[in-house]
């Protein structure tokens, strides 16, 4: 892992797919928000990198992607949920509406939200944003804003 760039509006990091679970620590270590929009082209690694933060703060159970049912929820040794969203066949915000996307936010949990771009005009709480770029079949670079 190696750190690209940082200054107050964004951290990059280099890193390969056997260092995940470091630049998850660093991820956590950062956090001022429980809300994270993740952003990637598709087999990026959105749900693996999910999984090695949802592992880093305290996740007890198997981190899989939510492609079908759009929502996964985890539980954490602390109690706090973890919330993992694939918007990817979400096509309107009234589908969010109807899945009670909006209700998550009144939990005290960890909400993780793949393809953000189907969020539509839904305005978030304040949030990190998690970019992964394709370097290489190994390799990946990883911008943490917010």
């Amino acid at each position: 892992m190696s750190e690209t760039k940082s200054d107050s509006e964004y951290t990059s990091l280099v890193f390969t797919l056997d260092s995940i679970d470091a630049v998850a620590e660093a991820i956590v270590e950062q956090m001022k928000h429980k809300v994270f929009t993740i952003v990637g082209q598709m087999g990026a690694g959105k749900t693996t990198l999910i999984k090695a933060i949802a592992k880093k703060l305290g996740g007890r159970d198997e981190v899989s992607s939510p492609t079908f049912s759009i929502v996964n929820t985890y539980l954490t040794h602390s109690k706090h949920p973890i919330f993992h969203f694939d918007l990817y066949r979400v096509r309107s915000i009234e589908e969010l509406f109807e899945l009670g996307f909006e209700a998550y936010f009144e939990e005290n949990g960890f909400i993780f939200i793949e393809w953000p771009e189907h969020l539509f005009d839904f305005k978030l709480p304040e949030h990190h944003s998690l970019e992964l770029e394709v370097i290489s079949d190994d390799k990946r670079k990883l911008r943490l804003k917010g």
